[in-house]
């Protein structure tokens, strides 16, 4: 090589199909306010049993100000945990 060359850098872009695919959350990326919003939420239930699920569950978190697209796409992940809450009334 001669002075005035320079050493060329190859940059080869490769998707990775993991990439392409949605991954769920690890428990290190939830955020752990979700688990209080679990418990308001069956606090809520219990004190009110004449509300429904949704509307309690939609009243939480927004008084938590979570995403509440977000907490429910968790709650499917966590095998529907939302149908243990309570029956839909």
């Amino acid at each position: 090589m001669s002075g005035r060359q320079r050493v060329k850098t190859v940059v080869r872009l490769e998707e990775r199909k993991e990439a392409l695919a949605p991954k769920a959350p690890s428990p290190a990326e939830v955020d752990p306010l979700y688990g209080v919003a679990l418990l308001k939420v069956a606090f809520e239930l219990k004190r009110r049993p004449e509300g429904t699920v949704d509307e309690v569950l939609s009243a939480v978190l927004a008084r938590m100000r979570l995403p509440e697209a977000e907490f429910r796409a968790y709650l499917e992940q966590q095998g529907g945990l939302l149908a243990t809450l309570g029956p839909k009334r």
